[in-house]
């Protein structure tokens, strides 16, 4: 079966972390939104971490969401130890 770009579709996740610490999370947010580009709108609100992330592609979200989770890990990772 062949699929045209045109019959593609939009495949969109959003994830909600809370916060402890509104300082930790502006911290974690500032490490990572250097890296949203046009997949990723990640934002504070009051004490959560909020980010929409949308891809062409079951694969492509797959892959999008494992990375971010993991600049997550580790911005988090280095917050606790300072």
């Amino acid at each position: 079966m062949l699929i045209s770009l045109s019959d593609r579709m939009d495949v969109t996740c959003d994830i909600v972390i809370e916060f402890d610490d509104s300082d930790k999370l502006k911290t974690v947010l500032k490490s990572i939104k250097v890296d949203d580009f046009d997949f990723v709108k990640s934002k504070a609100i009051s004490n959560r971490l909020e980010a929409k992330i949308k891809t062409n592609s079951i694969s492509s979200l797959i892959h999008t969401l494992d990375d971010y989770l993991a600049c997550i890990s580790v911005a988090m990772k280095v917050v606790d130890k300072n």
